[in-house]
């Protein structure tokens, strides 16, 4: 007997019975019987075929009740084409989604930095992507004479593309392998270089890089049109903006950047972070950087670390839990 033979034989047992004694039982193996016709993908206007045939063989079924059938099969076949192609897409999906999700996983392996651990320095950073996919990145590294250097980029642009050039920034960096010799401007220009000859035609990048001396304890720093950080003077419990003027990277393999420099007394901050922190949407505006510099003094107690995730908590909130562009933000805080 085949399959279709033998779901007629079933369905019209199951229907008879329903029919005579409409119990549960009947219920029950038609419930059964469903997941074998799924399972055999079996269309919609294939089952309404089988029970209006069985539904004849059973009884006396008067001609316009027949005939009705003939619109609900239309029906039928049209929405079981729409909702085959709508399965369809919801696997490819599916599949799609599992595969970005990996791709962060790797992403975040390939790209992720610890945050070093300083006698000198209390350090926090948190990196926290809108989607699957971080457009955001940061990194620490420390040398022989325990100089830090932090660099944090941004992609003007989200998903998959970004994150494929959050990958050349890592490169480009591994490739130079930044000594301590290497001023953050000249870090720049090089990498900048890289970036250029590589970069797709309409991305852009924009980057900070800075390097901490710990035996003079000063900032230098340069950027490529990246968002503006803070300086935080403790002794005046004052706020200022870090001085930054340089053309985003990829655009011109010659430009040059000028190099910048903080000193740093106790309980100084340098505060970097992503437009992600600065576009947070409040009400029909955006976040004003003096509100930033206010949660930072808020938490100004806590930690380094906790700063951050505390800040993070509250723009989460002002924002619904809904971030709207890739979220970083790294203090740096002299200890002695």
């Amino acid at each position: 007997m085949d399959f279709y033979k033998r779901v007629e034989t079933k369905y019209k047992e199951i229907l008879t019975s329903y029919i005579q004694q409409q119990t549960e039982q009947p219920l029950y193996l038609s419930e059964k019987l469903s997941k074998e016709l799924l399972e055999h993908h079996v269309s919609p206007e294939e089952v309404i075929s089988v029970h209006r045939n069985m539904l004849r063989e059973i009884m006396d079924v008067p001609d316009e009740i027949y005939t009705s059938f003939d619109i609900l099969l239309e029906i039928m076949m049209s929405y079981g084409l729409a909702y085959r192609e709508h399965q369809s897409l919801r696997n490819k999906q599916m599949e799609l989604r599992m595969e970005l999700e990996i791709g962060a996983k790797v992403q975040k392996t390939l790209l992720g930095t610890k945050i070093p651990k300083l006698d000198f320095l209390d350090i926090g950073a948190i990196s926290v992507p809108a989607k699957i996919m971080n457009g955001d990145y940061y990194h620490f590294v420390t040398d022989s004479r325990q100089s830090l250097k932090v660099a944090i980029a941004d992609i003007i642009g989200k998903g998959i593309p970004a994150a494929l050039c959050m990958s050349m920034i890592k490169f480009a960096m591994d490739s130079l392998k930044c000594s301590s010799d290497e001023t953050p401007n000249v870090v720049l220009e090089n990498i900048n270089r890289i970036i250029e000859q590589n970069l797709e035609q309409g991305m852009f990048i924009t980057m900070f890089y800075g390097s901490y001396n710990p035996s003079e304890h000063h900032f230098q720093y340069a950027s490529a049109g990246h968002e503006p950080g803070f300086f935080y003077n403790c002794k005046l419990d004052e706020f200022s903006d870090l001085d930054t003027k340089g053309l985003i990277l990829g655009v011109d393999k010659n430009v040059t950047y000028p190099m910048y420099e903080k000193n740093l007394e106790v309980g100084d901050m340098i505060v970097l972070l992503s437009d992600g922190v600065t576009e947070t949407r409040i009400n029909n505006g955006f976040l004003e950087r003096e509100m930033i510099s206010k949660y930072i003094k808020k938490y100004i107690h806590l930690s380094a670390q906790e700063i951050v995730n505390n800040i993070y908590k509250e723009l989460e909130r002002l924002q619904e839990f809904k971030l709207r562009d890739d979220f970083t933000l790294i203090i740096l805080r002299r200890k002695v």
